[in-house]
């Protein structure tokens, strides 16, 4: 399970957001919303151990998890509202890439086939600079169906994705969470996870 417990962000002297606390269990999804600015990013990079809240706690699993915790970083598959691909790199080798960075075992095979579950076969081998928005987003798409992590924590995952793009996206969370896994999402973009439980956490 994941908790914070009172937390309280701020940027320079203004506040995000004050006292929040929030539970995500085995098997849920908190979808977070609320208008730009208002520390959605925030939240999620703080939850994902990458950023220190200003005040209050957070726990993973019981335990206490300090900003940077390896423990956590471990269990956590991030993905960011920025594509983080290179563009001179091809669709395969970013996949790769982001596999590699995370610290996980790369299969040359199960890269190729994630990259075929998201319909991106047959611009494996094109560079990102000639992948439409989509199409890039698709790539971190890929990088989900690749995680065994069990924190997805995701920021705008739905975003220039195409009605077969968000189709894909339900299709993974939907097992990830059948699988016991935890999702924590921020989006503009209603999520439809038939028979999931799904939590809602409204900023600003």
């Amino acid at each position: 399970m994941l908790e914070a417990q009172d937390l309280t962000a701020r940027r320079g002297d203004a506040t995000l957001f004050a006292h929040l606390s929030l539970e995500a269990r085995a098997g849920h999804a908190l979808v977070v919303t609320g208008p730009n600015g208002r520390g959605k990013t925030t939240l999620l990079r703080i939850l994902a151990g990458l950023t220190m809240p200003f005040a209050g706690a957070l726990r993973w699993r019981g335990e206490a998890m300090p900003v940077h915790s390896p423990a956590l970083r471990r269990d956590v598959a991030y993905i960011g509202h920025a594509t983080a691909l290179k563009d001179e790199l091809t669709a395969l080798e970013n996949l790769a890439s982001l596999v590699t960075l995370a610290g996980e075992p790369v299969d040359a095979r199960a890269v190729r086939r994630a990259l075929d579950a998201v319909a991106l076969e047959r611009q494996a081998a094109l560079p990102a600079r000639a992948l439409s928005q989509g199409q890039r987003r698709r790539i971190g798409l890929a990088r989900l169906a690749l995680s065994r992590r069990p924190l997805w924590i995701l920021d705008e995952p739905a975003t220039a994705l195409d009605t077969a793009g968000l189709a894909l996206l339900v299709t993974l969370l939907g097992k990830h969470l059948a699988d016991g896994g935890i999702v924590v999402a921020a989006t503009h973009h209603p999520l439809d996870l038939p028979g999931a439980a799904i939590g809602a956490l409204a900023l600003g």
